[in-house]
């Protein structure tokens, strides 16, 4: 529906431009040769603002594409000057036996002047496109922020004060201590992760190496349970102090325990995290366990997905691959 929405806008918009162009036309005085350029300019243009709008803008108007950028535009200037060359000086010429430039002119001049007749259509869709991404990021604001509210109000329904759970923890733990160290421990996990989990900044986000700490907790606490046959791989290389959205990679490493097997040593579940040039790779996989399972809805990968679009709209990949035996998850995000 969307699609559609988006389709219809761009038709009556063209019809409106196309309209004017040639309403001038017939009011001005109107032949053949007049609407044969009119014509062939109009299609050279319009193929020139979709190149931009669905190649050249989304793909390479970024920080960090400058370069690519310069080089798509380019590439589209000389697709205006090729399409109009092919059409207006050699298939007019052929089918209806005149051409649009006199036989004096340049090969730079004709380079030169057509540059300059492309230049619009170059401008007008980087307008489109940052009108359009302008609205794209606004209505993201506004769910980020309803999302917030909701968060707020379920937090306020909540009949049990999580800071009261997190303070009787630690009064279990040094319950625990004389009992059992392997109590204490879990206990003290336990404490860790929903100290963490209260934790909170303005702006939702936190430092990666804490991010990672919170993994190491989670995994620890889970071996402690299933220990001695727990197979986890947890690996983690180029993680400084880079920002992340909180609780955005636990998820993934929730659902390898909650679906997958954990006791075979031959196939150990994998969590591999890697930081490099401000990308971060981070790796889950697991052998799919069979068992019955819980009865559980299972909003975790949805929720991670409504996350993933309103914090780090166009900034991610997320793949997901199922044998039947292995289920991966990768996300690839730009920090």
């Amino acid at each position: 529906m969307k699609t559609i929405k988006t389709i219809s806008i761009h038709i009556v918009c063209w019809l409106l431009v196309l309209g004017y162009i040639y309403g001038g036309a017939l009011i001005s005085g109107i032949t053949f040769t007049k609407v044969a350029f009119n014509v062939s300019m109009n299609f050279i243009q319009l193929i020139e603002f979709y190149i931009c709008y669905l190649w050249v803008y989304p793909r390479f108007l970024k920080k960090d594409k400058v370069l690519q950028l310069t080089g798509a535009i380019l590439f589209t200037i000389a697709v205006f000057i090729s399409l109009r060359y092919l059409i207006e000086e050699v298939l007019y010429l052929k089918w209806f036996g005149f051409h649009n430039y006199s036989d004096e002119v340049t090969a730079w001049n004709y380079i030169s002047d057509n540059i300059y007749w492309s230049i619009a259509f170059i401008v007008v869709p980087a307008a489109v496109y940052g009108i359009e991404q302008s609205f794209k990021s606004e209505q993201a604001n506004r769910k980020l922020k309803e999302e917030v509210v909701k968060a707020e109000l379920s937090f306020l329904k909540s009949q049990i004060n999580p800071h009261f759970l997190y303070n009787t923890l630690n009064y279990v733990y040094s319950l625990a201590i004389p009992v059992s160290d392997q109590l204490a421990n879990a206990v003290l996990r336990l404490s860790d992760l929903m100290r963490y989990t209260l934790n909170d900044s303005p702006d939702g986000k936190v430092s990666l190496d804490k991010e990672v700490e919170y993994l190491e907790s989670y995994v620890a606490l889970f071996k402690m349970r299933f220990e001695p046959k727990f197979y986890v791989n947890f690996t983690a290389d180029g993680v400084t102090d880079q920002k992340i959205a909180s609780l955005i990679l636990i998820p993934f490493v929730e659902n390898a325990f909650k679906h997958g097997v954990v006791n075979d040593a031959t196939q150990p579940v994998r969590i591999k995290l890697k930081v490099q040039n401000k990308r971060l790779s981070f790796e889950v996989s697991n052998k799919i366990s069979h068992a019955q399972k819980d009865h559980s809805s299972g909003v975790g990968m949805v929720n991670i997905h409504r996350r993933l679009d309103l914090i780090y709209p166009d900034k991610y990949k997320l793949l997901i691959s199922n044998n039947g035996n292995t289920y991966k998850s990768t996300l690839i995000l730009n920090l």
